[in-house]
């Protein structure tokens, strides 16, 4: 018979304990440098202990001060890049001021801007709400990319001006791709968007309400004709009489010449890079440089001249451990800044260099790349380098992106490698681009042909990739080739 007893045993454990304070400096990864400023700002406004640098001081120059308070020793001693493993998205506010943060890690939320109601919805720009559209629409990223760039060439009524010669010799793409990606973007939300000019923009709506017939296409080519007044002219080019030309005039006027307008309370924003790549000269070595955006990056001091002054005068304990607390949190923000200024240089440092081919020759060197590739060769955790690529932009020379625009999944190979499934859609399209109209290649010829060259394929795979390119099956393309022969 078992006998049941109570005992008091002590064990040893390690475990990882996440201060506000560390949380911080995780949330302070996914922050992009415009989100920073903000939060700097706030901080300057809390803390008296901290000012801001001149422009021309680079974020490397701003040293936390020699003396090593706890906090310091605590950060340097706690951040390996691998604590966001632990912390989920809930665990602490980005927005919270850390000289709320006292020692016990409370923070007060009873502010009217940190209050639920305020939190509970944000203005969408419109670079947000196309960036959503374009995620939803398109999986490969090489279409990504070109996309995103699409939606960074928006003017301010949401046109797009740039000519596709522009953008091919950009990218080292086919016009043909940009072309047909440009196409699909034209149906996106808000309707007339991407438009090339105010009658290509006036035709998309139109389009879309089903009414746009013969004598509308005319009044649009024509547009010059209304601006002028000339009716009787206008009313013969289209074919039209004078009632049913005034109805079509206002049915025109009924349309939205900006589709951009409704988000004029945000403005049409280019993206801004927080990472800049530059090509080094032969002379240096070549390659390439990268740096942070420092015309973006905020720059903060702390003021020990103040500090000394003010704690040479105080003498109530609260008094003192208030202005210990505050100089704490100061010493510990500028060495967060730090700590991301390298970890953002870090990550961007080998994703350049992972994807070399693609800078250097254009998107079809895409390669293939995981979260998990980076971290492994930077020796931190897949969710640092998330939270490091998302919202942040890199200048390049081939246009602005988003740096998790330059991951996507990879490919078995017969050789033991790996490849981009967009490079295998790549060359999917280029042998159906350049197959003989006499001898159409079907989807098994194909993936006889990949397999050939290396590249693992079954026949479903190829069929889904051509499918999403919007390729017709060799049946259809033989049909469409002897209709164009005949």
């Amino acid at each position: 018979m078992s006998k049941i007893s109570q005992r008091l045993d002590l064990r040893q454990s390690q475990q990882l304990v996440m201060t506000p304070q560390l949380q911080q400096a995780i949330k302070l990864l996914q922050l992009n440098n415009m989100e920073l400023s903000e939060f700097v700002e706030e901080e300057l406004e809390q803390n008296p202990l901290l000012e801001k640098g001149k422009p021309e001081e680079a974020q490397s120059e701003q040293e936390v001060p020699e003396q090593k308070d706890e906090v310091q020793a605590e950060f340097d001693e706690a951040w390996t890049g691998n604590e966001a493993e632990q912390a989920s998205s809930g665990d602490f506010d980005p927005g919270s001021s850390l000289s709320d943060i006292g020692p016990g890690g409370n923070a007060n939320f009873e502010d009217v801007e940190n209050s639920f109601e305020n939190r509970m919805s944000e203005q969408k720009t419109l670079r947000t709400h196309l960036t959503e559209q374009l995620a939803m629409t398109f999986s490969d990223a090489r279409d990504l990319l070109i996309g995103s760039l699409l939606i960074d060439q928006l003017d301010e009524t949401g046109y797009i001006r740039v000519e596709i010669e522009e953008l091919t010799e950009q990218l080292g793409c086919s016009p043909e791709r940009i072309e047909r990606l440009l196409k699909i973007m034209k149906t996106f939300d808000p309707t007339g968007i991407f438009a090339h000019d105010l009658a290509d923009c006036l035709a998309l709506q139109l389009e879309d309400q089903g009414n746009l017939d013969k004598p509308m296409q005319m009044l649009l080519e024509n547009l010059d004709m209304l601006a002028d007044h000339d009716m009787k002219g206008l009313a013969n080019k289209c074919g039209v009489n004078d009632t049913y030309l005034a109805d079509m005039i206002e049915e025109i006027r009924s349309l939205n010449p900006k589709p951009a307008g409704e988000f004029d309370h945000l403005v049409v924003q280019t993206a801004i890079p927080d990472v800049i790549m530059k090509r080094l000269p032969k002379n240096l070595g070549g390659g390439w440089r990268v740096e942070l955006n420092n015309e973006t990056l905020p720059r903060v001091l702390v003021n020990q001249e103040y500090y000394t002054e003010v704690a040479g005068q105080t003498r109530k304990k609260k008094d003192k451990e208030y202005l210990a607390n505050q100089l704490n949190s100061a010493n510990w923000l500028i060495k967060a800044m730090d700590q991301r200024a390298q970890t953002i240089l870090k990550v961007s440092a080998e994703i350049i260099e992972q994807q070399d081919g693609f800078f250097n020759y254009g998107i079809e060197f895409l390669r293939p790349l995981t979260l998990k590739n980076i971290a492994e060769e930077i020796e931190m955790h897949e969710s640092t380098v998330s939270r490091v690529t998302t919202n942040k932009y890199i200048g390049t020379p081939r246009g602005i992106f988003e740096l998790k625009y330059f991951f996507s999944t990879a490919l078995g190979s017969t050789d033991g490698g790996t490849h981009s499934s967009e490079s295998v859609k790549a060359r999917i399209k280029v042998l159906i681009d350049e197959e003989d109209p006499k001898k159409v290649l079907s989807d098994d010829k194909i993936v006889d042909i990949l397999n050939s060259e290396g590249i693992e394929m079954a026949r479903r795979t190829v069929a889904k990739y051509r499918e999403s390119m919007h390729i017709p099956s060799s049946v259809q393309r033989r049909r469409q080739k002897k209709n164009q022969a005949g």
